[in-house]
């Protein structure tokens, strides 16, 4: 695929690093990558990702460090769009920010649901 804009990401290279600083977001046009976290000192896949899927995108609103790892599971290849680019595209179409909060909304719903289970297995067990 010649006419690819952005960057290709090579399987098991990492694209963004857990609390590096975040300056711009991510939209995957082909391939698959895995969002990591550190847990008690284990590194976590938490979600899958692939073409269509945004990330980074808490960086362009809050302007803080990354809040995961995400790492080429496949070729990946991704374009970036930074802060600055973001708001100017907002700013002539304002249904992009209603696309963006639509997916921050789906990963606390699922966030929700995963918590839930977790709770319910948990007493289930006799934990709190």
């Amino acid at each position: 695929m010649n006419d690819v804009l952005g960057r290709v990401y090579q399987p098991g290279q990492d694209i963004i690093r857990e609390g590096e600083p975040g300056d711009c977001m991510y939209v995957i046009q082909q391939g698959e990558a895995d969002v990591l976290r550190w847990l008690d000192g284990t590194e976590t896949v938490v979600d899958r990702m692939a073409a269509g899927d945004i990330f980074g995108e808490i960086a362009i609103v809050e302007k803080t460090v990354r809040s995961s790892t995400v790492r080429a599971v496949t070729e990946v290849h991704a374009i970036t769009v930074d802060r600055e680019t973001f708001l100017r595209r907002v700013k002539e179409d304002p249904t992009l920010a209603l696309n963006v909060l639509q997916v921050v909304a789906g990963r606390v719903r699922r966030l929700d649901s995963t918590i839930a289970g977790l709770k319910q297995e948990l007493a289930a067990t006799g934990g709190r």
